[in-house]
């Protein structure tokens, strides 16, 4: 077992005062442009702009009423106009918070739950909650449409949401059902009281097999899409183990003490150990995934329960083709 100690501390920049909480999503009003095909031609504006936005059809009755659409070729606009298939639509998007989400049944895995909070194993190319280019088929969406109780916290865009995952991560994600078990799991994850663990494939071998990475991340000046290590960002921390390392490859476990978005991705790609799989940190590599999945699983997560103090601990193992990789990975290197 290798352990973690000051020595074996990669910082680049001054740490700074740390701060927890989850990096907020783009707010604000947005606009969205879709084109009609097939499966809405012939359909109402309204039930189509309901399954473009993933909202109710009262809510985009609302959008259309008050103007805020444009349709292409131009025409009067009403909620029961019929649409074309080729119909350009533009529409503007006030704040996620204030949209009315009509709920859907999405693929999940509930691994526990109880009257105060949801532990679920999130798949791969899920999206947590609806953001600009993602307004339906979210984990939130799930949510909803599996337990409506969600529904009546506060902040509608992401109901019960206290952490995330990005949408190419699998794995473990806890949920909360009340305003006390929403506002306890915030407070932990603020004072750093839950552990998260992940594990992860990346490309070449760490300088030392374990070790901290306190590189703080903020947007990428030169590619908005990314995130990276920077003298201004916010203030991340991820502790590192090797636990093997073949033919190139290095198979590690990370623990989170901060939330920054990518958090893992960039510092490994940091430290020049880019994950496999990772198509916007490590371009030059051919994925062996589709786009939707990297090699990056969230296997363990523990907390306080928000209302008993029980200290709850989950484990979730690597997905079936993580798994495969790994023993392609490992034959490869290690052929007899």
């Amino acid at each position: 077992m290798c352990s973690i100690n000051s020595n074996e501390t990669y910082s680049i920049f001054p740490e700074e005062e740390k701060d927890l909480t989850a990096d907020p999503s783009p707010s604000g009003i947005s606009v969205q442009q879709f084109t009609v095909t097939g499966e809405y031609c012939g359909h109402r504006f309204d039930y189509v702009l309901s399954g473009l936005l993933g909202v109710s059809r009262t809510f985009s009755q609302k959008l259309i009423k008050e103007g805020q659409t444009k349709l292409l070729p131009e025409r009067r606009i009403k909620p029961s106009i019929k649409l074309s298939e080729g119909d350009i639509i533009s529409v503007t998007v006030p704040p996620p918070e204030t949209l009315d989400l009509e709920p859907q049944d999405i693929d999940f895995e509930t691994v526990y739950e109880d009257k105060d909070l949801i532990v679920i194993n999130k798949p791969a190319g899920l999206v947590v909650h609806p953001a600009p280019g993602h307004w339906s088929s979210t984990l939130v969406h799930g949510l909803l449409f599996r337990y409506p109780d969600i529904g009546m916290l506060n902040g509608v865009r992401r109901p019960g949401i206290v952490h995330r995952l990005d949408a190419t991560t699998s794995g473990l994600m806890v949920v909360a059902r009340n305003g006390l078990a929403q506002e306890g799991l915030f407070k932990d994850f603020k004072e750093r009281r839950v552990n998260k663990e992940y594990l992860a494939l990346c490309y070449g071998t760490p300088k030392t097999p374990c070790g901290s990475v306190k590189f703080p991340i903020g947007r990428d000046p030169y590619n908005r899409q990314r995130m990276a290590c920077v003298e201004d960002g916010r203030e991340a921390w991820t502790d590192y183990q090797t636990i093997w390392s073949h033919g190139g490859f290095s198979f590690i476990r990370c623990t989170l003490h901060s939330g920054r978005t990518h958090q893992i991705r960039v510092h490994m790609q940091a430290l020049r150990c880019p994950l496999v799989g990772d198509r916007l940190y490590a371009p030059s590599r051919t994925s062996p995934f589709p786009p939707e999945r990297l090699f990056l699983h969230s296997w363990k997560l523990s907390f306080r329960h928000p209302r008993t103090g029980e200290r709850l601990s989950f484990t979730q193992p690597l997905p079936e083709e993580l798994r495969e990789y790994i023993r392609i990975v490992r034959q490869k290197t290690n052929p007899n």
